[in-house]
Order: structure tokens, then C-alpha cells, then sequence
């Protein structure tokens, strides 16, 4: 039997070195926030001799070849479409008509104008709030769900570990690849990390759930042979189970529309860090903490150790 449990620091030492980077990046450079948050212009053109509605993909792929990266594009079948982008000059403005005209046509100009962010601070508050309250609700619910069996609350603890880490590792890759291409975040970014959260603490509790049936069919047994027993019985599952996801995510990504590129992006990077954290990180976290090896360094810890073994 692959026994994971034994090597579990191995596994703690590959997700530090993928988290290091990205933390390092959000510490330095931040994330590369998109005009839902910011704010920017808002430009509605209506293209009325245009042979076919413009596309959203085709409208974004001419800004970013102008240097307009990050545009919102909305098209309706009226051929006017809605863009919201930075702010921008007039000279600008007429730049981005000008180029637009030659390919759909002549344009109509229905408004220019300066708007506030979608996503505000407020928006982002809360959305903090309602992980936090998540997160207090998923601790509270899996120590009700496992009173039965020792340490309950460690349960919920681990899952709510195994949570942040697919969340810092999504944020880290967004911080990196936007500085480095230009990557932004915008709502649909905030909307990809809430579902990577359900995501995560949905294999979680599947591994869990299967340590505490264990527990009645093995008594006796080592803690931590029942855990490694119980991640290798879940593993087919849970791996079978992203790959169909990820999978059907990777052909949107690569034949879906411009405009959810990015979104599925960060679907896929949080799908592969939630599977390896509830296989490798939240289970052997487990058993660490029943060992008490997460107490061990802490200041005094050996010294009491040893005058308890003299």
C-alpha cells in the first residue's frame, strides 16, 4: 500500500515552495486589479451598417492589440456595444473608434463616460466576511459531524487549512502572471475563488469522511495507519472525479470564448491545488497534530520533554 502519510513532510515542503513565490509576488507587487474594482470609462458605440452583431471576443482581441487590456466588452443584437475599460483620454477615445470603424463600419457614438468600480471595497468586504463565516461554519459542522471520534474540532481546523491554501495558491499565480503578463483581477476572478473554496472543502470532507468509518472498522489500528489507509481508498475517487471536471474545463479554455479565458484559468489552477491538499496536506495534517508534532518546536516544548524523560 503507497503509504502517503509517511512521507506527508515531503508534501508540506512541495506546497511551501508553491507558495512561497506567490506570496512573495503578493507582497511585492499585489494583484493587478481590473476597472471592476478600480473603476475606469465607459464607452457604448452603435455600429448600424455592420453585416453581422460584433462578437465580445473579436471587440476585446482588437482593444488588446491597441494595448487596451483587461476591456469588459457587452455586445447586443442592435450591433451597439458596450465597453468598459481605464480611463481613457478623448484622443483615445477617437483611436478606439477609428479602429473599431474599419472593421464593422461606421459608428455611432451614444455615450463616453466615467464610472465608478462594480466590485467595490464594500463588495470585497464582504466577501471576506462571508468566507470567514464559511469557514466558521464549516469548523462548527465537522466537529458536529465527527463528535464521535477524538478531537473533533481538528477535523474542521485541517479542512479550513487545506481551504486557505488553494486560495493563497490562486491568488499567488494571479499576482504573478499580473505582473508579468498583465493578467487582471476582476468579478469573475472573485467568483472563481468562492467556487475553488466549495470545491476544496468538498474533497476534504470526502477523505475525512472516510477516516471516521475507519475508525469503527479498524479499532485498535495506529491513527496513522488508518488515515494513509483511508486517503489511498479515496484516492481513485477524487482523482477521477477532477480529471472529468478539469477535463471538460481545459476544452472551454481552449476553444471557449476569450472573455472566460482567464476565469476557467483559475478554475483549473484551484481544482489541481484542492485536489493535492485534501489528498496530501489536510489528512497527513491529521495525523501530525494527533502525533504532536505541530507542538513540537514550539519555546520550552523540548526542554519539558526531556526533564519528563529524566
Amino acid at each position: 500500500m503507497w503509504n502517503i502519510v509517511q512521507k506527508r513532510y515531503w508534501y508540506f515542503g512541495l506546497s511551501a515552495l508553491v507558495l512561497l513565490p506567490g506570496i512573495v509576488a503578493l507582497l511585492l507587487w499585489g494583484l493587478n486589479l481590473a476597472i471592476d474594482f478600480t473603476g475606469g470609462a465607459l464607452l457604448e458605440l452603435r455600429f448600424e451598417q455592420a453585416q453581422q452583431p460584433p462578437l465580445p471576443g473579436e471587440v476585446t482581441a482588437w482593444l488588446e492589440q491597441l494595448g487596451y487590456t483587461g476591456a469588459i466588452v457587452q455586445t447586443t443584437e442592435e450591433n451597439t456595444v458596450l465597453i468598459r475599460l481605464r480611463e481613457i483620454t478623448n484622443e483615445e477615445k477617437n483611436q478606439i473608434e477609428a479602429a473599431l470603424e474599419e472593421v464593422y463600419g461606421p459608428a455611432t457614438e451614444l455615450r463616453f463616460e466615467s464610472v465608478g468600480p462594480v466590485v467595490g471595497r464594500e463588495v470585497t468586504q464582504r466577501a471576506i466576511i462571508a468566507v470567514a463565516a464559511a469557514s466558521v461554519g464549516i469548523l462548527l459542522y465537522l466537529a458536529l459531524a465527527f463528535r464521535n471520534v477524538p478531537h473533533p474540532f481538528r477535523y474542521g481546523t485541517c479542512a479550513i487549512i487545506a481551504l486557505l491554501h488553494d486560495t493563497f495558491v490562486v491568488l499567488g499565480v494571479a499576482a504573478i502572471l499580473g505582473h508579468f503578463k498583465g493578467w487582471q483581477v476582476d468579478a469573475l476572478f472573485l467568483t472563481a475563488v468562492l467556487t475553488v473554496i466549495g470545491f476544496s472543502v468538498h474533497d476534504t470532507i470526502v477523505v475525512f469522511d472516510r477516516i471516521r468509518e475507519n475508525m469503527q472498522v479498524y479499532k485498535g489500528r495506529p491513527f496513522e495507519e488508518i488515515v494513509n489507509r483511508s486517503i489511498v481508498q479515496t484516492l481513485d475517487r477524487s482523482i477521477n472525479t477532477q480529471l472529468t471536471a478539469l477535463f471538460t474545463l481545459t476544452a472551454i479554455y481552449l476553444f471557449g470564448g476569450v472573455t472566460i479565458k482567464q476565469f476557467v484559468f483559475w478554475l483549473i489552477v484551484g481544482m489541481v491545488s484542492g485536489t493535492y491538499s485534501s489528498i496530501f496536506n489536510a489528512a497527513p495534517l491529521l495525523v501530525a497534530w494527533e502525533n504532536g508534532e505541530l507542538t513540537r518546536w514550539l519555546p520550552g516544548r523540548r526542554e519539558r520533554e526531556k526533564t519528563a524523560a529524566a
